[in-house]
Formats: structure tokens, sequence, C-alpha cells
């Protein structure tokens, strides 16, 4: 067949002059077949009928309509072609092939995926189906076929003097078959000649074309802008990240709203979220900061319960404020009892890993995979661990399996893929399925999501989840919510079915925080030792006249709802450290905010009683892991828990201070515009106290990270 180049030279070939012989000659010959020719066709002028090849295609399908000789395959090429070759089309116009100096680049979409070979590994429990293995082989077959059969080797040049035949051949009423190319295996090869080389190195993949320079001009398909210049912004990838917003908690007026309630919460991950965001130059989104759970981030060597029966102990302490002298700081800090290693329950796990198509990045999957086998070296032989995936629809990938075969475990987490949507409802009603079939009564019975948010089949709405995980969650299984990556993450889906699923939220973006939560804060991460755990503050209009909450904006609570045992609230796990902190203005310190009534305040005057130099009275409420009734533990607030300067208060305290500047400085606070990162990087460092584990260290350098991006802030 004629290639445009040969049409080019025929083209720009010069018309040779007339010739009076060869003319009488042909006039000659024309004369004698006219003669010898006994009966004239009756045919019209113009191009015989077959010699287009439209016309051949219309005479064949009529032919073949005639005949009757219709089948099932012939229908399907018919029909299938057309729309693959349009799809073809808008794929190559969507992402044509970047030329540059005649070479045609590979985009990233066109590199085949590398397959990592199967390693020898145990057996998984059922039900894990055969089908998948045998389609996983018959798709290699078909790689490697269609590897073979796309190869299309260039045609050799043609010289000049071959033209005429050419366009003989061009006119000639029957086209000959040209014989088969040769394959070529060379990279290049398929260039040389302008012919253009398509081959699928896998289902999915997109065409590579090689084509020579002088041919790119002559197809609109290979039509390609200039390359971008290398010195030039690369245009960022959007972020869909879907982040709660929530507005700074305000200044009360302690004679009209004295009473501040609010459930607690042990989360982490707005604190590992903010480190990356800072490592990676860029200060965070100030909805990202929750300052509370970038406190309690932190491990604080506060004062625990002696036993198992009160489950946590309360430390109150009142000091200066460092960044107001005319405020103080009233500091609650609660600690739970630590379950000794010999007294841990037995656990039932569920891990429930999302594996869809957003999980396919090096800070998802793959540090997932990771992370699991970090937690499954730290399980006791008699815990059980099940797997249940998903990706546009859930299955069970490894049935309740003892810990002791800890190879068949992490065979199963090595063997998991990514690919497909996310159906995160159908996940979640497997894994809680799952987790009621091997209940352990008196133990640990928990689901252990990992994902990076990405819901988009089933019930992805919000409130949707939060009715499907508040009903399994009266079974007595909780759930734990573990965040990987970005750009796609969801953490107010996190946030949202964490906190009614009894469970935390942690944000993995680094496997040594991966063995920060699953390894080193295991106990706590797992062992739930008390539930549904309120705070609820008094203040004193005597002694304070304005305070206000740091942090747990998205965890407030109404009045009457820390006596309804029915309202849902955090849990606090073996060994956990909580920390709230309140901004107070003492009565007749000048700092107020809210200006007095004009027409009379709230009455104040307590009649003379014992309480009246209280600062404020603290209430927590909370419940045992199996009972439904809750228990209250009260502690007044006098002029015993305060602390003569900030100094004089523990490292501890004065770190966790540190903390909460920090993330009110990341949010842009009114109250701690004019206190500098200098001034916090000082008391951190002045407080840093022991750090067996470097997570102090840490928050120091990312103090000035965020004062290097901050600027004079």
């Amino acid at each position: 067949m004629v290639d445009d180049n040969d049409l080019e030279r025929l083209r720009d070939l010069a018309v040779p002059a007339p010739d009076g012989d060869a003319k009488a000659r042909a006039f000659a010959a024309a004369m004698h077949a006219f003669d010898a020719q006994e009966n004239i066709s009756t045919a019209p002028q113009g191009t015989p009928a077959g010699l287009r090849l439209t016309e051949r295609a219309r005479t064949l399908w009529r032919e073949i309509m005639q005949r009757k000789l219709i089948a099932t395959p012939a229908i399907t090429a018919l029909v299938a072609l057309p729309i693959a070759g349009y799809a073809a089309f808008e794929m190559l116009k969507e992402q044509p092939p970047a030329i540059s100096n005649g070479k045609v680049t590979e985009t990233v979409a066109d590199k085949p995926v590398a397959q990592k070979p199967a390693p020898n590994q145990p057996a998984i429990n059922e039900p894990l189906a055969a089908a998948p293995a045998k389609e996983k082989k018959a798709d290699a077959d078909s790689e490697d076929r269609l590897k073979d059969e796309a190869q299309v080797a260039p045609a050799a040049p043609k010289p000049a003097a071959e033209v005429d035949s050419l366009a003989k051949q061009e006119m000639a009423p029957e086209a000959v078959p040209a014989p088969a190319p040769a394959e070529t295996t060379g990279g290049n090869a398929g260039a040389s000649n302008g012919v253009v080389r398509m081959g699928f190195s896998a289902p999915g993949d997109a065409a590579k074309l090689n084509r020579a320079p002088g041919a790119v001009a002559d197809s609109k398909l290979m039509v390609q802008p200039a390359p971008m210049p290398a010195d030039q912004m690369q245009p960022q990838e959007e972020n869909r990240d879907r982040i709660e917003t929530f507005k700074t908690n305000p200044v009360h007026d302690a004679a009209q709203d004295p009473v501040s309630t609010f459930s607690i919460d042990v989360d982490t991950a707005s604190y590992s979220f903010v480190r990356r965001s800072l490592k990676d130059g860029t200060l965070p989104d100030p909805d990202t900061v929750r300052v509370e759970e970038m406190i309690n981030y932190f491990p604080y060597d506060w004062k625990g319960p002696d036993s198992a029966a009160t489950p946590f102990n309360s430390t109150v302490t009142v000091m200066p404020t460092p960044w107001n002298e005319r405020t103080k700081l009233m500091h609650v800090a609660i600690k739970g009892f630590d379950v000794k290693p010999a007294e841990v329950p037995k656990a039932n796990l569920v891990f429930l890993i999302d594996v869809s198509g957003s999980m396919d990045e090096p800070d998802k999957l793959p540090l997932l995979k990771s992370a699991f086998r970090l937690l499954v070296s730290k399980l006791k032989p008699d815990d059980t661990v099940s797997i249940v995936t998903y990706a546009g629809n859930a299955g069970t990938v490894l049935m309740p399996t003892k810990a002791a075969e800890k190879q068949k475990i992490l065979a199963a987490i090595d063997n998991l893929e990514p690919g497909g949507s996310t159906a995160g409802e159908a996940g979640i009603k497997e894994a809680y399925k799952l987790a009621q079939q091997s209940f352990v009564k008196d133990g640990v019975n928990r689901v252990m999501l990992a994902t990076d948010g990405d819901f988009n089949v089933g019930q992805t709405d919000d409130d949707d989840l939060k009715q499907l995980i508040e009903k399994e969650r009266k079974t007595g299984v909780f759930l734990s919510v573990f965040g990987f990556g970005r750009g796609n993450l969801n953490d107010q889906m996190m946030q949202t079915i964490a906190q009614n699923g009894n469970g935390t939220a942690a944000y993995i973006d680094t496997l040594a925080e991966a063995e920060k939560v699953l390894v080193e804060d295991a106990s706590s991460t797992l062992f739930t030792i008390a539930k549904d755990v309120k705070i609820q503050v008094e203040f004193n209009p005597a002694k304070v006249s304005e305070y206000r909450l740091v942090g747990y904006e998205t965890r407030a609570l109404k009045r009457e709802d820390f006596n309804n045992d029915r309202v849902d609230a955090g849990d606090i796990g073996s060994g956990h450290s909580v920390t709230a902190v309140y901004e107070i203005t003492p009565k007749g310190s000048g700092a107020e905010q809210v200006d007095p009534l004009r027409y009379g305040e709230g009455k104040v005057d307590n009649g003379g009683v014992a309480n009246a130099d209280e600062y404020a009275f603290v209430k927590i409420r909370y419940k045992l892991p199996n009972e439904d009734v809750s228990k209250l533990i009260t502690t007044p607030v006098t002029a015993a828990n305060e602390v003569p300067s900030f100094a004089e208060a523990g490292s501890d305290q004065r770190f966790s201070v540190a903390v909460a500047a920090f993330g009110q400085k990341l949010r842009d606070e009114d109250q701690t515009a004019n206190f500098g990162y200098d001034r916090i990087l000082e008391i951190a460092n002045a407080a840093r106290g022991a750090d067996p584990f470097g997570y102090r260290a840490e928050f120091l350098s990312l103090v000035r990270l965020a004062s290097s991006l901050g600027g004079t802030k």
C-alpha cells in the first residue's frame, strides 16, 4: 500500500516533456484494443465499481447480507471496531505522546506497570477465590501475545525508479497484497521510515507511538504542543482533601454562661497532618489544626490512678498565661490506668483495608502494609486477626486466624494490590460481620480501618456512615481509623466514623509514625478502659469573669448532654493522657473582652458559702467498657491548685502549653498574634525533659520550620 511519503515523492516529480512518438504509439494501441473488442461495454464512463475501498466494503456487506452469512462474532467485530477506533482517537487527543527532536517520549500513563514476581507464600484461608489467579495468568499470556502481534515493522524506503510502478499499482483494479513484514525488536526501528508502530504492553495501557520527524506534521493525531521548559513551574495536582471547617472557640462571660461541656479527644491525626505540611514546605490549612490533638499527641507523665477500679485520675493546675500577663491558664490533665501486659485481654482484630485505585501510591498501600506488619509482630499468640478488603466490592482475604500463624497473616498482607473504586460501606459491613463471628467476650473486639478516606460507592455521605457505625458499636465492636496519603484524604469522614465508633483516628505519614501508633502506643490504641468520657467545668463568676476553651471545637456538647448517657463521647485507652487548657480572666484583672451589661449583671453572690473562693468545679463522667450507666468524678479548683509563676509549673505542663500556643499560632488566633515562634521555642526547649523517642525534639524542628515559613509572624 502506498504511504504518505510515496505520495509526497510522486507530487514532487517533474512532469515529463511531450513525446510525439510515444503519443502515436499509445494512440495506435488504443485503437487496436478498441477494434479488437467485439462487444462494447454498456458501463458508464468513470472508475469501474470495485476499485475504491469504500465501494469494496459496500459490495462485501451486500453479499454477506444476501447470503445470510452473518454470525455473532462478525456482528460483534463490526460494532466494536468503530467504537474502539473512536475511543483510541479520543485518548490520543487527550494525552498525545510528547515529541521532542523527532523522538516520541512515553508519558507516565504509557509505561507498563512493573509486575512483581509472586513469592512462594503459604496458602491463605478461604474464601480466597482461585479464579483471580487464572485470570492473572490469562492476562499475562494475552499481554505477551499482544506485544508480539502488535509490532509493525517499518517499510523499507523505495528508490525513485519505483515511483511509476507505485502509480500503476494504485490505479490497478485489484490491489496486490504486500508481503508480511518481518518483526522488529529494536526500540527505534519503528521510527525510521515514518510508519507508526502501536503496541499495548498491558490491558489499559496507552499506545506507544514512534514516528519519523517528517511524518509528524502530516497526521493530525500526532500534533503535540511544544514541551514545557524544564525551568518552568509545573502545574500542581488538585488537592481534594476533605477537611471539616470550624470556628475557634469564643470567649464566654462567666456570669452569663458559666458552664463548658465537651467530649474528650485522644486522636492525633491533626499533629501528623501538620507535620507533613511543614516538612513539605507549606504552612498547614488552619482547619487541619485541631489544637487538642496536637497537645494530646505527646506522652505526659501525669499522675495515674492507683487501681483499675477508678479508670483514670485528673490533675488540675492554675498558672500564669505566657502570652497574656493579665490572664491565667487552668490546665486539666487526665491519665488513664495503665493495664499491665499480663492483664491485657485477648484481642479480636479485623483489618479493614482499602485497596481501591486511589491507594496506589507509595505513601498509601505500601506504607499501610508495612504498618500492619508492625502491628502483627506486637500481638500475642492467642489474639485473632481477620482481613477484609474493599475496592468496588468487599471481600474476605483472611478468615479469623490466630496470631501464632504469623506467616499466614503476613502473606495475606503482602499479597494486597490496589485497583477499582471504593466501596467503603460494603467493607465496613463485612468487617463488622466477621468481627461478630469471632467475638471475644470481655476481650478487645475492634475493626481497624485503613484508608485514604475516598468512599465513592455505597453510602458515601458522612451522616449515613455515622448512623451505620452507631448501630454497629452497640454490639461491642469498636472501630479505629488510620488515614494514609495526601491529596485525596477524607479527614472529615475519618473523624466522623472514629468518633461514633468508640475509636480513635490517626494519620500515618511515615513508618516511624506507624511504629508510634501501632507498636509504642498499642495498648492505648487497642485496649479501652473507659468510654463516653465527658468533661464539664463550671466557673465561679465571683473569681472568673471570662473563659475560653483552647481547642475541642469539634467535640463541643450541650450542657444537658453531660448527664445523658445516650449521648456518645470519646474513649480512653490504657495509659492514655488527655489534656485540656482553659484561658481564664480573673475577676477585676482588667483583661475582660466582653463589656459589662448596662442594666446590671447576673447575681454572683454565693451567700458566704465555703466554695466561694473556688475558681471552678470540674466534673468528669465516664462508663466502663462493658457498662451502659455512667459514673462521676469531681474536682474543685482552688488556690491550692495554683502556682505563682509559669516557670514553677511542671515540665509537662509547660511543654503542653507550648504546643497549645503553637497550634493557636498556626490557626492565626488573636490571643497569640503577638506571641512569637521564638518564645514558643524557648518554652518548649526549657520544658523538653525526658524525650526517649525524640518526639519533643521533632516538635522543636517543626516550630523552626513554621517560623521560617511564616516570616516575622
